[in-house]
């Protein structure tokens, strides 16, 4: 259960914080100041296809192995 003080103080843009016998567990915050950090960390995260050819495919340096004999 929300303490109401708890609720108002999120509401009033005071995001709280709340503790489980004595360590941080939880944050409670408004909708809208959800939706801002939500809409801010997709807006800097680019594509999974952006960050695959950020890869740096040319500089790295590949090991020259030489196939063992095998017997049959």
């Amino acid at each position: 259960m929300i303490v109401p003080a708890l609720n108002e103080a999120a509401l009033s843009g005071h995001p709280q914080q709340v503790t489980r016998r004595g360590k941080p567990a939880v944050v409670v915050l408004s909708v809208e100041e959800y939706h801002r950090l939500v809409q801010a960390a997709r807006s800097r995260r680019g594509s999974f296809q952006d960050h695959l050819l950020a890869f740096p495919s040319d500089d790295l340096p590949r090991a020259e192995v030489l196939p063992r004999d095998v017997a049959f």
